[in-house]
């Protein structure tokens, strides 16, 4: 069975069900679409990283083709962008191992492009951002979409099936709450 670009989902679905050719469909509707989100990934991150985009994706891809069960397009390029953000984060851990001092910096969330450029400041807003999925995690998957996969606002409100006013609410909500927390290590959410 052949599937166009547009239907991720009904290829996720083939794939529940069992149908072993869908699984082999499914790279090459999708790689296009994740090498774009890794390529503007890959490109906030320091010049000298062990991992390219090519190699980012493969990785992701890997990591998604377990046990997991897609309910649609949205989610699958929703737990993408949590695989690519486990993966960079992992590897800037292991880049700032004991060699390296684990020391831990803050950052200004504005300055997201920046973040990256240091393991340090990956490691911190990552901290972070597990803080806050406790305590909001719809804003926190919101800040994955933005900042680890790359979408922009609409397309990170599609893809948690929230309107774009409610998406930039929790924007400017989860931008707030990071911001604090990585300067001065607050853990409650403003009010």
């Amino acid at each position: 069975m052949l599937y166009g670009v547009a239907d991720v989902t009904q290829i996720l679905n083939a794939i529940e069900a069992g149908d072993r050719k869908a699984a082999a469909e499914l790279l090459p509707v999708v790689y296009d679409e994740l090498r774009k989100l890794a390529a503007a990934r890959m490109a906030a991150e320091r010049p000298d990283h062990s991992l390219d985009a090519t190699a980012l994706v493969h990785e992701a891809y890997l990591r998604l083709v377990g046990d997991q069960r897609f309910d649609h397009r949205g989610h699958f390029f929703a737990a993408a962008a949590e695989a690519m953000r486990r993966i960079l984060v992992d590897s800037a851990r292991r880049a700032t191992a004991d060699k390296r001092g684990a020391g831990r910096i803050r950052v200004a969330l504005d300055e997201a492009h920046r973040i990256a450029e240091s393991p340090d400041g990956l490691i911190a807003l990552d901290d972070a951002l597990s803080r806050l999925e406790a305590l909001a995690p719809g804003r926190a998957q919101l800040v994955k979409l933005r900042f680890f996969a790359g979408l922009t606002m609409p397309e990170a409100a599609a893809a948690l099936d929230i309107s774009l006013a409610t998406a930039e609410r929790w924007w400017t909500y989860a931008r707030t709450w990071l911001y604090a927390a990585l300067g001065e290590g607050e853990e409650s959410p403003p009010s």
